[in-house]
C-alpha cells in the first residue's frame, strides 16, 4: 500500500489553524513515526487521516486514490486503527474483542463465521495473545490489553496500521513487546505502520521515516535519523538534548537525554 497525505490543513470552526501543509508518505511495509509537543495536533492528524475529521485543504491518498472515495467497509479492510489502551470494565473476552476486528467483513446482524474465526486466531497468534483468549478484557493488564487491541486490528487483515501512542503507560517489558511486534509486522508481514509516539528513541529504533510537528504549525518529514537531531529536537520541543548511539548484540541503539529547557 502507498498511503499518502498531501498538503493537509485543518482548523476547528472558529479556531486557529492546527495543521498546516502536512505531507508525508508510508509505503511498502515501512514504519512512520509522528512526534511533536503536547497540543500540537498529533491526535487531530490521526483523526484527519482516518476520515473522522475532514481536511480543510489537502487530501489523504491510498494507492493514488482519495481515501474519501472509498466505501467505508472497503476502507476499513485496508486500514486498521489501534487506540491507546485504557482499562475497560465491560465483560468481553479477549477473543470476542479480537473478533470485533472482523466488523468490516460482516453484515449488520451477521454472526462471525469460520473465515472470521480463522482470521482472529491468526491475529492472536501474531500478537502473542492466544493464551488470553478466554480472559475478560477487564481482568488483564494494560500492556496485555494493548496487544489484544493490536490483534483486533490485525483480524481485519489490513495493509496499514495506525497506532495512537501504543507504548505510552506501559512498563519497559511491554514497551519492547509492542515495538518489536510493530517492527516484525512490517518486516515479515509487509504491514505498514504509522504511530504517534512521545519517545524519540522508539522512533529512531523502528521507524524508516519521521514526521515532526512543530508549535509554529510547520513540520519536517524524512528519514528518522536525519529528522531526530539535537537541532531539530531543540526547535520542535524547546529542549536541549544529548543523543547517544551504541551497538549491542549487533544492533544499533539510541538514547535521547534531555539536558535543559532552551
Amino acid at each position: 500500500m502507498r498511503f499518502e497525505v498531501q498538503n493537509g490543513c485543518f482548523a476547528y470552526p472558529r479556531g486557529k489553524q492546527i495543521l498546516q501543509d502536512i505531507s508525508f508518505l508510508a509505503e511498502g511495509g515501512t514504519v512512520v513515526s509522528i512526534l511533536g509537543p503536547n497540543g500540537v495536533g498529533k491526535t487531530t492528524l490521526v483523526k484527519c487521516m482516518l476520515g473522522f475529521l475532514h481536511w480543510k485543504q489537502g487530501q489523504t491518498l491510498i494507492d493514488g486514490k482519495n481515501a474519501a472515495a472509498f466505501p467505508e467497509k472497503e476502507l476499513w479492510r485496508q486500514i486498521a486503527y489501534v487506540p491507546q489502551a485504557k482499562s475497560v470494565t465491560f465483560p468481553m473476552s479477549c477473543e470476542e474483542m479480537v473478533l470485533l476486528g472482523r466488523s468490516a467483513y460482516l453484515g449488520l446482524f451477521a454472526v462471525p463465521g469460520r473465515a472470521d474465526r480463522e482470521a482472529a486466531e491468526r491475529a492472536m497468534e501474531l500478537a502473542g495473545v492466544t493464551h488470553l483468549r478466554k480472559k475478560s478484557c477487564s481482568e488483564i493488564s494494560v500492556g496485555e490489553l494493548q496487544l489484544v487491541l493490536i490483534a483486533r486490528a490485525l483480524a481485519a487483515t489490513p495493509r496499514l496500521l495506525i497506532l495512537d501512542e501504543p507504548e505510552t503507560g506501559l512498563d519497559f517489558r511491554n514497551q519492547l513487546i509492542v515495538l518489536e511486534l510493530i517492527e516484525r509486522l512490517a518486516r515479515e508481514e509487509g504491514i505498514s505502520a504509522i504511530l504517534n509516539t512521545h519517545y524519540p528513541e522508539h522512533a529512531i529504533s523502528i521507524s524508516a521515516n519521521t514526521l515532526l510537528l512543530k508549535r509554529d504549525g510547520t513540520n519536517l518529514f524524512g528519514p528518522a535519523k536525519e529528522m531526530l537531531t539535537p537541532a531539530n529536537m531543540r526547535e520542535t520541543f524547546g529542549v536541549e538534548v544529548s543523543m547517544r548511539e551504541e551497538e549491542i548484540r549487533g544492533r544499533r541503539y539510541y538514547s535521547v537525554i534531555p539536558i535543559a529547557i532552551s
